[in-house]
């Protein structure tokens, strides 16, 4: 007998506004099909139609959070479904909300469903706080971007490293431009201004929360990372437990190449690049900051720069720090940045085979 008989499997096409739930039996008997309007109550009585305990699956589409959270507290086994696998979906003939949401719950039926991770709230919220000040540091540059862009449509060149510093300002304040331009540039730097000012906030709430978990503090130790980037790998990572090894972790950062083999064709290319955006730059970031004390990271970085080039060295060393990263969150430590601990062996002996590993 399965463990599912008796329960019922609940596929929910979720929209912003409104949502179509679809409840079938563990043979596949579809019982109902309903469309509601997105509210937390007529959610939870919809669900409660589904017995005790069902298995819901809902796709990871836009604002699917609070129901997520509806879900759970209805004491529904919630799944996430992946967009990636699933996407088959859009290129049926006929594509309907009650087909997607019956499609869900059948895969989820059958076992074959690829599924996300649910992130708990802790996590989620530092995950809003990393990724807004992403966003807000990101229209900063942009306004900057600006303020350039008009000093060249004037052909000027200030003689500053930093236009935006002090000197930089003063210089910036003095130089002739027409009015318009004049009005736009001080327009930008009031700007500047005030998105440094919301920066400046949501760091100290962000790193307050870093702060509490014992992994931020651990994986300062890699060369290259700091505050700032430990709290973008800790938020985007997670639950480190969740992945098997350090070459999972790469896989799911999307640092690792693709991969195409049919009969006796195998073609091997570039990094995927599928996976959280963010943790990927802050591996390559910390790499390109790795300081020249970190020796054998320096020399491994040199030497595949000198037979690769510069870019796969960068990623090369960034799927190392990774892998560190993915020993600092599970142990509590980093036995390889230990001058005493010996880095030789199989992947057998030692758990923490970096040495054994091809990384060019």
């Amino acid at each position: 007998m399965s463990e599912y008989d008796g329960k019922q499997f609940v596929g929910i096409d979720l929209h912003r506004s409104r949502s179509v739930i679809v409840r079938m039996t563990a043979e596949g008997e579809r019982l109902d099909a309903v469309r509601i309007v997105n509210d937390p109550m007529r959610l939870m009585a919809e669900i409660g139609k589904a017995g005790e305990a069902p298995e819901v699956v809902l796709e990871a589409t836009y604002g699917w959070y609070w129901a997520a959270d509806v879900l759970a507290e209805a004491g529904a086994h919630v799944h996430l479904a992946h967009p990636l696998g699933i996407k088959g979906f859009t290129t049926r003939r006929v594509k309907n909300d009650v087909r997607d949401a019956t499609d869900l719950a059948d895969l989820l039926r059958m076992g074959r469903l690829p599924e996300a991770w649910i992130a708990p709230p802790a996590v989620r919220e530092l995950r809003e706080l990393v990724r807004y000040r992403c966003r807000l540091v990101g229209r900063r540059s942009g306004l900057k971007a600006g303020v350039h862009a008009v000093l060249a449509k004037q052909g000027l060149r200030l003689p500053v490293t930093d236009l935006f510093g002090v000197r930089g300002r003063v210089l910036l304040a003095q130089v002739p431009l027409e009015p318009v331009l004049r009005a736009r540039v001080n327009s930008q730097c009031r700007l500047i201004d005030a998105f440094g000012f919301e920066i400046d906030t949501v760091t100290g709430l962000l790193l307050r929360r870093a702060a509490k978990d014992p992994g931020w503090t651990v994986i300062q130790q890699i060369p290259g990372i700091g505050p700032i980037l430990a709290a973008v790998i800790l938020a985007e990572i997670g639950d480190i437990g969740r992945f098997a090894g350090p070459r999972q972790l790469c896989s799911w950062a999307g640092l690792t190449p693709k991969h195409y083999e049919s009969d006796r064709t195998v073609r091997r290319g570039h990094i995927t690049k599928q996976g959280s955006r963010l943790l990927r730059w802050a591996l390559v970031e910390a790499a390109q900051k790795i300081p020249a004390s970190a020796g054998w990271l320096v020399a491994t970085r040199d030497g595949i720069r000198d037979r690769r080039g510069k870019g796969i060295a960068t990623v090369a060393v960034a799927r190392r720090l990774c892998t560190l990263v993915y020993f600092g969150l599970r142990d509590g430590h980093i036995r390889a940045l230990d001058p005493q601990t010996t880095t030789t062996g199989s992947p057998d002996s030692d758990p923490h085979p970096l040495v054994a590993w091809s990384w060019s």
